[in-house]
């Protein structure tokens, strides 16, 4: 809805104009009114008027002065002019300000009706206008700022497109946080953006992975941490929807050609947010310092283990790992210092399946990282990250997988414990369950019932680890009912039965 201001000092004229038109209908609301020049004017400093109509001969000020002062602060408002005088100077003059028609009264309703249909057409224009130069803007500016940022434009190239979207870098220091916040409302975003731009040494956009990045550059360096310190506390005040927000803060860097330095330093110690989830905020000087504790006992080279998960190669990785915490170098650490290191690896892992964007590989690294906390002792600590990787491998494998079969052993991973059967699961993705158990063994190496079993069984043994619940209530847990069948199977892949297995613990 457009709004509409009028002015004329005769009530009965005021009023009769709301009555006349259905306001509604044409898009319009009427905002406000005043009976002379100078009360209107009063008003419209207030009031975020569209279209004004407005007679010419009132006391105290003239529709015409109105117009004139009106424009000063507000250029692009429109203006019908109604007026008793059917006189050249006045249309002229009424001209020369921009008016949009000039009506003599009494008014001819259908002129004054189509008047205003084509005032709202010309402001609908106007708008698209600059929804799409605001759009444009906004995809011009993330994308120059992504590419400097990723050392992607030389500094020429940078200036001149910075300049032209209106943001020249002219200090001497650049610092870059990189907030989360979930869910990332419209609401959230818009304030943030307001919230920045009223900072003139503060910049924001969304880069590609949904992060706000939050540029700070400043001239003097003793004020920039408390700058960004403050900006932090800001946004993070405007959290009053339930958002999430988490930030992860890059060190300042002297320069802005130093800036992508700021950013990868953000990148890195946002992963470090992601497995200590009690953390809202991390700085990278944090992270650096706590690297180097952790250099003489972290793998110097990290290549042949990620070669090893990449050619799915289980035995090799476990070896590795068996071997790696056995090192004299583990010796003496305190728990605290363990659980870091392991925390690094699941890390590596992380960084290795990034671009598995799914809900299994979250809740891969999910159950790693739980295993650590739980973990009281460096055996088991090994033993954690060795489930945690045999579990990356198998993530990996799946990805290869045939599209459909990917799907089923998704849904496995999730519902194991339910009456599975390739029927059930052929009418749920729309194949024969006859040929989805071919494709299924071609792509698994296993039948479907195989498959199943050795499944349910690991998740077995693994809650005869982890829990203190009874036999017969970790086979229905894994989806055995027929306790007989149970033992059957867990003798068959494990070769002892799940007592004699609890036994051994």
């Amino acid at each position: 809805m457009y709004k509409v201001f009028i002015v004329d000092d005769e009530p009965f004229i005021l009023s009769g104009l709301q009555d006349i038109l259905d306001w509604e209908e044409l898009g319009l609301t009427i905002a406000g009114q005043a009976e002379n020049g100078q009360e209107a004017l009063e008003q419209l400093r207030e009031i975020p008027a569209d279209i004004l109509i407005t007679d010419i001969s009132m006391p105290v000020m003239t529709g015409l002065e109105l117009i004139r002062a009106v424009r000063e602060f507000r250029p692009d408002l429109k203006v019908v002019v109604l007026s008793g005088f059917d006189e050249f100077m006045y249309v002229k003059e009424g001209l020369s300000l921009g008016i949009e028609n000039y009506l003599l009264k009494p008014i001819n309703l259908e002129e004054f009706q189509q008047t205003l249909e084509t005032i709202v057409e010309k402001l609908n224009v106007s708008r698209l206008d600059m929804q799409w130069w605001e759009y444009t803007n906004s995809v011009l500016k993330d994308n120059v700022l992504l590419r400097w940022l990723r050392g992607q434009i030389d500094p020429q190239e940078r200036s001149e497109r910075l300049n032209l979207i209106g943001l020249p870098l002219t200090s001497r220091y650049v610092q870059v946080a990189l907030l989360q916040v979930e869910p990332a409302t419209d609401t959230f975003r818009k304030r943030v953006s307001e919230l920045a731009e009223a900072e003139a040494s503060f910049f924001m956009f969304w880069d590609s992975d949904n992060d706000l990045v939050l540029i700070h550059n400043y001239e003097e360096a003793s004020a920039g941490a408390a700058e960004m310190a403050f900006m932090l506390e800001e946004i993070t005040g405007w959290c009053t929807g339930g958002e999430k927000l988490r930030a992860a803060v890059g060190s300042s860097v002297y320069g802005v050609d130093a800036a992508p330095s700021s950013y990868e330093q953000a990148k890195q110690a946002q992963e470090f947010l992601e497995i200590h989830p009690e953390r809202s905020i991390i700085y990278y000087e944090q992270l650096r310092d706590r690297k180097e504790d952790l250099q003489s006992v972290l793998p110097g080279d990290w290549s042949d283990y990620a070669k090893l998960i990449m050619s799915k190669n289980v035995a090799g990785l476990l070896e590795q790992l068996e071997l790696y915490f056995a090192a004299p170098s583990m010796d003496g650490l305190t728990p605290a210092m363990l659980e870091e290191i392991s925390l690094e690896w699941i890390l590596f892992f992380r960084v290795l399946i990034k671009d598995i964007r799914s809900e299994t590989e979250r809740e891969c690294i999910a159950e790693g990282l739980t295993a650590i906390r739980r973990a009281n002792s460096l055996p088991a600590l090994s033993a954690a990250l060795r489930q945690t990787s045999a579990g990356i491998i198998e993530l990996l494998d799946r990805e290869l997988k045939s599209p459909v079969v990917n799907q089923v052993l998704n849904y496995i991973a999730k519902s194991y414990s339910e009456d599975l059967s390739l029927k059930k699961l052929g009418f749920m993705f729309n194949i024969h369950p006859v040929y989805l158990g071919q494709l299924f063994h071609k792509t698994t190496g296993e039948s479907f019932a195989e498959y199943m079993n050795r499944y349910r069984i690991d998740k077995a043994k693994e809650q005869l680890r982890t829990t203190n619940l009874k036999v017969h209530e970790i086979a229905r847990s894994v989806g055995y009912w027929e306790m007989g069948y149970f033992y059957k199977q867990f003798k068959k892949y494990v070769g002892i039965s799940p007592t004699e297995f609890k036994g051994l613990l």
